[in-house]
């Protein structure tokens, strides 16, 4: 059996779990600079703190612990630590040479945790991550210059085809095509993924989730739900739905949207609420644990985790509390 038609089997039967923020953790260990250099890239020539994907490579232990609080709090799909990890997006740090390997690393160390606590009766996967990137096929850098890009589709095709070849070498499951804000960026990553599917002779289930980023309901480059959905529907993902950006609370609407319309599964990783003054998130777990009931009773919901701000704490409350619940019907 195929993982595409495990996961279509297990989607329904029960609500499946993702885990939740991986920064948030990483914050928790109040990392410095030396850490994230680690011996490796002791000398490098630009400061490397926040570059989260680099501790793949550098405190790979970490990384791991994280991943097993996921999963011991009840998830059944881990996301890789790479969200940043393009040549294109990497360039910022000079790390641009080294996105294939931190691909590789981050699939790798997240597959031999997955495999840990896999049983025949709950097995875990790994979902590979295509971040958005940093920079936009659609929107203009220069207003003077409506046709001015800081990227191309071609060049994002690159960036993702090499990301997606790192992933499946490193053991992912899954691709997932998350946060998207440009469409445009998330038709290039569909592009990659099955050109790399057709040319390697490998086939992986994609899951596919754009950002809805503020109370007008659309993505940055302006697209509503439904037609988000309708321009990313011919990749025939796994899954199709929404994260970060919004809390649950303010997130409903659109999952409530994503679920009408679609033929695929659904999936939702929302933010503990929305940043504080401090940037901090005080959504507690029980809190969205209530939120994300009230979703899985509604009927929306095939695959639930959380985004920005979410813990271990969050991820065991959602999967408790939906443990009970039927999923959505496809």
């Amino acid at each position: 059996m195929s993982v595409q038609q495990k996961l279509t089997a297990l989607m329904s039967q029960r609500i499946l779990i993702l885990d939740g923020a991986m920064g948030t953790m990483i914050q928790r260990r109040k990392l410095e600079e030396e850490d994230y250099r680690g011996e490796r890239f002791a000398d490098w020539e630009s400061p490397l703190k926040g570059m989260n994907d680099l501790l793949v490579l550098t405190q790979p232990d970490i990384i791991a612990s994280i991943h097993k609080e996921y999963l011991a709090a009840g998830a059944d799909i881990i996301e890789t630590n790479n969200f940043n990890a393009t040549a294109s997006d990497l360039v910022r740090y000079g790390l641009q040479d080294y996105a294939y390997e931190i691909n590789v690393a981050a699939a790798k160390l997240a597959k031999q945790c997955a495999q840990e606590f896999s049983t025949e009766d709950k097995p875990r996967f790994v979902a590979g991550v295509l971040g958005p990137n940093q920079k936009t096929a659609s929107v203009s850098v220069d207003v003077n210059d409506p046709g001015a890009r800081a990227i191309t589709f071609d060049e994002l095709v690159e960036d993702y085809s090499l990301a997606t070849r790192g992933l499946i070498e490193g053991g992912a499951d899954i691709i997932l095509i998350e946060t998207v804000f440009d469409t445009l960026n998330a038709k290039a990553a569909v592009f990659a993924v099955k050109t790399v599917f057709d040319e390697d002779g490998v086939e992986l289930p994609i899951m596919i989730s754009g950002t809805i980023t503020d109370a007008s309901g659309r993505t940055l480059t302006g697209q509503v739900t439904e037609a988000f959905y309708n321009s990313l529907r011919h990749a025939k993902p796994l899954t199709i739905g929404l994260n970060c950006a919004l809390g649950p609370d303010d997130l409903r609407q659109y999952v409530a949207e994503m679920s009408r319309v679609s033929e695929m599964g659904t999936s939702a990783h929302p933010n503990a609420g929305l940043p504080n003054e401090l940037g901090e998130y005080d959504l507690s777990p029980d809190d969205m644990a209530d939120h994300i009931a009230e979703w899985a009773d509604s009927g929306f919901l095939n695959i639930v985790g959380g985004c920005c701000g979410s813990s271990p704490e969050h991820i065991k409350a959602i999967a408790d509390c939906v443990a009970d619940k039927q999923p959505r019907t496809l």
